[in-house]
């Protein structure tokens, strides 16, 4: 049931929304294209069986996991999604 002028399933309608824009976010930061032989942050080659694996693939292992550590810490959504988190 909606209250005011919310129709109803406007809530679930802007959980799909958020959860597709994340779906897109993510799927933008996807590596595209020719693999590098080289990792653009530190010049060692990367493997050839990671470059198969991952098409497009720009890092090597060891900088990836640093880049990804990286982005976790940032999150644009409230994850918690009660009204209580908020208001703190």
């Amino acid at each position: 049931m909606a209250g005011g002028f919310a129709k109803d399933g406007a809530v679930q309608d802007q959980i799909d929304a958020t959860v597709e824009d994340a779906i897109k976010r993510a799927r933008d930061k996807l590596p595209q294209g020719e693999s590098a032989a080289e990792c653009e942050a530190c010049d060692k080659p990367i493997p050839a069986a990671r470059r198969e694996a991952v098409p497009g693939v720009r890092l090597c292992v060891a900088c990836q996991s640093e880049y990804d550590k990286q982005e976790a810490r940032f999150s644009g959504y409230n994850r918690r999604g009660s009204k209580d988190s908020q208001l703190r």
